[in-house]
């Protein structure tokens, strides 16, 4: 059996000399527990990071409202796990901050979604299991997106990426959008910009984005029709609205000096179908996902994702506040919005 076992973990790129925890704790029980492949499935709500199609390694989910995410083979995989271990062993986090993180269920080996056998994944919540058909907005926090012990051709590949996109001019950038119809399950009723056309917004295009992903006529790339904000009390705005909880982790991190947060996204749903039929189950979900960069704060204030959270807050309190008659944009991408 540890001949097995060893063969699994050392598969690939996987050494136990790298990743020696593998072996230890949770990880030895878990090894007896393999979901059926028949029970995993792509998600369709991924909206950003690598997708389980054409025989990429990428997250699945089950019916059980789990999600999978495949351990990066090399210090990701591991500083992760080790992020969810520490935060959700950390007494100084408050337990109001921890609906704001996805629920961490440790880690399984099941068959990876790109065919190459037994992987390492972590087990968490997935967010979107309650939803029929969310509409989804995936925002990368911070405008320096490394982290200081980064190796200078990682830091260099970050510094392009942060300077082709908002990263640096707004303090952070939409990596990812779904937005979805009134109308539930038709595909010419949802709209997903690729990679590109989310590079080189301004702010007034990004403004746009979030007028368009709390609106109720049709989204796409070449409308001509602007945004109607429908959504914006409901999903924006309220005592349990998308600003409100915004508002809550500014709070936690203007004090907290545990982590500092490179590269995690803030990420935000919402099901109109069910916000339409009066459901309070389609309401606005905040949650922050993506650890792989996670570091010790050294007792010292996570600026770099405060200072994009105080950013995406004041935007997102200007589309509440502002009139829904105001003019339209135009995107840099070369697509017009008017009236």
């Amino acid at each position: 059996m540890f001949n097995l076992i060893f063969s699994v973990l050392t598969k690939g790129h996987w050494s136990l000399s790298s990743h020696p925890h593998l072996l230890l704790g949770h990880w030895w029980s878990s090894f007896f527990s393999f979901p059926s492949k028949k029970m995993l499935k792509i998600p369709n709500h991924q909206v950003a990071g690598h997708k389980a199609i054409d025989g990429i390694l990428g997250p699945l989910i089950d019916d059980s409202g789990n999600f999978y995410k495949p351990l990066q083979n090399d210090d990701r995989g591991s500083n992760e796990v080790s992020f969810y271990e520490s935060f959700n062993s950390e007494p100084r986090v408050p337990k109001s901050i921890l609906k704001y993180f996805p629920i961490f269920h440790g880690t399984k080996i099941v068959n990876a979604s790109d065919g190459s056998g037994l992987h390492p994944h972590l087990v968490l919540e997935d967010v979107a299991s309650c939803y029929p058909n969310p509409s989804v907005m995936d925002v990368k926090i911070g405008s320096r997106t490394w982290y200081p012990q980064a190796s200078e051709e990682y830091i260099k590949k970050c510094l392009d990426k942060d300077r082709v996109t908002s990263s640096i001019t707004l303090g952070f950038r939409v990596s990812g959008l779904k937005l979805v119809g009134s109308v539930a399950n038709e595909d010419d009723l949802s709209w997903q910009p690729d990679r590109k056309f989310l590079q080189n917004l301004s702010a007034e295009d990004v403004k746009l984005l979030l007028s368009k992903f709390v609106s109720s006529n049709m989204p796409s790339e070449d409308a001509a029709a602007c945004p109607d904000r429908a959504f914006v009390e409901k999903v924006f705005g309220g005592s349990n609205g998308v600003l409100e909880q915004l508002l809550e982790l500014k709070k936690w991190f203007e004090v907290q000096t545990i982590f500092h947060f490179y590269s995690c996204s803030v990420l935000m749903l919402y099901d109109k179908e069910s916000l339409l039929n009066g459901k309070s189950s389609g309401g606005a979900v905040v949650k922050l996902v993506d650890f792989a960069h996670v570091v010790d704060a050294e007792g010292a204030i996570d600026h770099n994702f405060l200072g994009g959270l105080c950013s995406l807050i004041k935007f997102i309190s200007d589309i509440i506040a502002s009139p829904d008659d105001e003019n339209c944009i135009s995107n840099n991408n070369g697509t017009k919005y008017e009236h």
